[in-house]
């Protein structure tokens, strides 16, 4: 029954969020010159998507065919798995698919909207957010929901789990080519057009005569909408089944320890809603606050019933040989909510211009661009330690209640929002794309003004999104080492074994050189563009005048075929070498579980600095853009505008990417498991 509930709520959402997307679309788009710039935005967004889809759909089809290969061989993987990954893979491009379609209308009618009031564009830009947010998870509880109602009969729970494992592995993938792609796209973009446009030129931030700036604002949306919305799909999604991987292992297939995840998001979903609802209610001119209450609302809503359910479900719950009382199981749930909130604060705190730490970059900017980077990376490495410590409580607090089945379970808190967090995250872009209309169509300075305040809190919500990302990556990823740990329980993993210890080595490089790998794109693609948009002002008589028009479609091409290009290695590397190491002689599993405990300590460290470091460097130019330290133009904000472009791919292509790397490293480890015990 708590299967089909769940199907229904997860169906209810997506059904919600089309009511949402109605609402959108029948919203006065304006005319003229914005709606002619925003044809140009969604044109280059699809054409980005449509392009990135082809390759990725060759990608599906020959993991598909090896899974299936591997089936025949490997009674470890199940014949329906490659059934799973491809179902996984689908959905995932499709949740950033819708939300970015939305996004890319709701961008010119929120610039409409804010012609009357800040609270009117608040509206618009949050609910195209909220499609994303109910979107994600409709299709993230339906999904599972759905495979688990299917295979639960007919399989045995070991290849349930193996099932769900390769749902998760196509979700995860498709999420680490969007993160990064689309992360390479925008980054590329998005660094040209300023570098040459604001540095060497003299213009303003989204000003039309700049060739990159329409290829800029697409980036915010394949990056931040699309690679987003698939990116916390698989975080989602991977909660969910490392929980219910955990519990067939001690319990029965319909036990309430197994179907208690789904029906945790479930209820998740549901306040959510709520939370949603009370943000679009309220009439408020500060989007800041509106949004914090639907998050206070969510989650308030979430442990009331939560702990009901928990509750009445069972007076208590049946871990491996243990019984422990209900209450256990609720504490180690909520554990990780609040660990998800301290979170969210934590990097409101580092990365908004309301607060010291980003105060002091910009300071910092008064005597160059070297000090702005260097109080900017000390502002990044710092912003690691509460989210640190958070999470190690939550993971302490979990385990000795409720062992590993806590520590998966209280991922499943953390992201018991999402429909609501997810909204806020999304609502970002939307306001910074407004943002950029209101500039290009010459739409006046009050309106630009409202923009440009509801776009400076679209990257305070985008960096607490990325901190809930990275943190419920922490948790679920080491669900998913300890499901590992079970599935090769006769290996035992001592680091003072070589092959540990050169596994945790291995493991901890990953981050590093995948985000190596992703900067390196960028820096490249950067250098076309730089180098595009200089011929342009050079070659094109009239530009800077305003009297000729520039090509903005071979700035989208550039970044285009960088992006594509650029993104198959870093994220190959993640399915290919946990493999390698599981297979070669010497090493084999426990030298991949040694690779998963290394990458999930600096992967998390990594992502938390980068994005966090990221976040502060933009909100310190936009602090110094208010008015403060000389204003724009000035010589400190020439040197915020570098701390600017350097943090933007570390924000926003290699730091989010992180939390889908370490995932889908484990899900990787877990489905060819039985190849590296043999």
């Amino acid at each position: 029954m708590i299967g089909y509930i769940a199907l229904g709520i997860g169906l209810l959402s997506i059904v919600i969020a089309l009511i949402f997307a109605m609402y959108v679309k029948k919203k006065d788009q304006g005319e003229g010159l914005m709606v002619e710039i925003a044809g140009y935005i969604r044109h280059g967004a699809m054409t980005f998507l449509n392009a990135e889809y082809k390759y990725l759909s060759i990608y599906i089809v020959v993991v598909a065919i090896l899974l299936y290969i591997g089936s025949l061989f490997s009674k470890g993987i199940s014949a329906y798995t490659w059934i799973a990954f491809v179902f996984g893979a689908i959905l995932s491009a499709l949740a950033g698919n819708v939300g970015m379609r939305i996004a890319t209308l709701a961008n010119v009618r929120t610039a409409k909207a804010v012609e009357t009031d800040t609270s009117s564009g608040l509206k618009v830009a949050f609910s195209s957010g909220a499609v994303m947010g109910l979107t994600v998870v409709g299709l993230g509880l339906a999904g599972v929901s759905a495979l688990y109602i299917i295979f639960k009969d007919i399989v045995n729970t070991v290849e349930l789990s193996n099932i769900l494992f390769g749902f998760g592995f196509g979700a995860s993938s498709i999420a680490l080519f969007a993160r990064v792609g689309g992360g390479i796209y925008t980054k590329a973009a998005d660094v040209g057009a300023d570098l040459v446009g604001k540095i060497e030129a003299g213009i303003p931030e989204d000003d039309p005569r700049n060739p990159a700036v329409i290829a800029d604002n697409v980036g915010d949306n394949v990056g931040d909408t699309a690679g987003m919305g698939a990116d916390l799909f698989e975080s989602y999604v991977d909660s969910i089944i490392a929980t219910i991987a955990i519990g067939v292992m001690f319990a029965l297939v319909s036990s309430i320890e197994v179907l208690l995840p789904l029906l945790i998001a479930a209820i998740g979903i549901i306040s959510s809603l709520i939370g949603i609802s009370v943000v679009v209610a309220l009439r408020n001119n500060d989007p800041s606050k509106a949004m914090n209450m639907g998050v206070i609302t969510s989650a308030v809503i979430m442990m009331v019933f939560a702990g009901i359910a928990i509750y009445y479900l069972s007076p208590t719950y049946h871990i491996f040989n243990t019984t422990v009382p209900w209450y256990y199981i609720f504490i180690a749930l909520i554990s990780g909510l609040f660990a998800g909130i301290v979170i969210g604060f934590a990097t409101e705190y580092y990365t908004s211009d309301k607060y010291k730490p980003t105060q002091e970059i910009a300071k910092a900017s008064t005597t160059g661009a070297a000090t702005n980077l260097i109080t900017g990376m000390a502002v990044g490495m710092l912003s690691t330690v509460i989210p640190i410590i958070t999470v190690s409580v939550a993971i302490l607090v979990a385990y000795y209640l409720a062992g590993l089945y806590g520590i998966a379970l209280a991922a499943v808190g953390m992201l018991s929002t999402l429909g609501m967090t997810l909204s806020m995250d999304t609502y970002g872009p939307v306001a910074d794309n407004a943002a950029g209309i209101a500039e290009m169509a010459h739409l006046g300075k009050e309106v630009r003004e409202r923009a440009e305040g509801l776009d400076a809190i679209g990257n305070t919500t985008a960096a607490i999104g990325k901190g809930f990302a990275i943190g419920s990556a922490a948790l679920t990823a080491l669900a998913l080492f300890a499901t590992f740990t079970n599935s090769v329980g006769n290996v035992t993993m001592d680091i003072s074994d070589p092959a540990v210890t050169v596994g945790i080595f291995i493991g901890a490089l990953m981050p590093f050189l995948f985000s190596a790998l992703a900067l390196k794109a960028v820096g490249v693609a950067a250098e076309d563009m730089v180098n595009e948009v200089r011929r342009q002002f050079k070659e094109i008589k009239g530009i800077l005048e305003g009297k000729a028009k520039p090509d903005y479609n071979k700035c989208i091409e550039i970044s285009t075929q960088a992006a594509i290009k650029k993104m198959m290695l870093p994220t190959l590397l993640a399915i290919i070498v946990p493999i390698v190491v599981g297979v070669t002689p010497g090493l084999g599993a426990k030298a991949v579980g040694g690779v998963l405990a290394g990458s999930i300590a600096s992967g998390f460290l990594l992502a938390i600095y980068m994005a966090n470091a990221g976040g502060a460097w933009d909100n310190a130019k936009k602090y110094i853009e208010k008015g403060e330290f000389g204003g724009k133009g000035g010589d400190a904000h020439k040197a915020a505008v570098v701390g600017d472009t350097v943090g933007d791919p570390l924000k926003d292509t290699a730091g989010p990417s992180l939390n889908i790397l370490i995932k889908l490293m484990s899900i990787v480890s877990l489905i060819f498991a039985s190849f590296f015990l043999r």
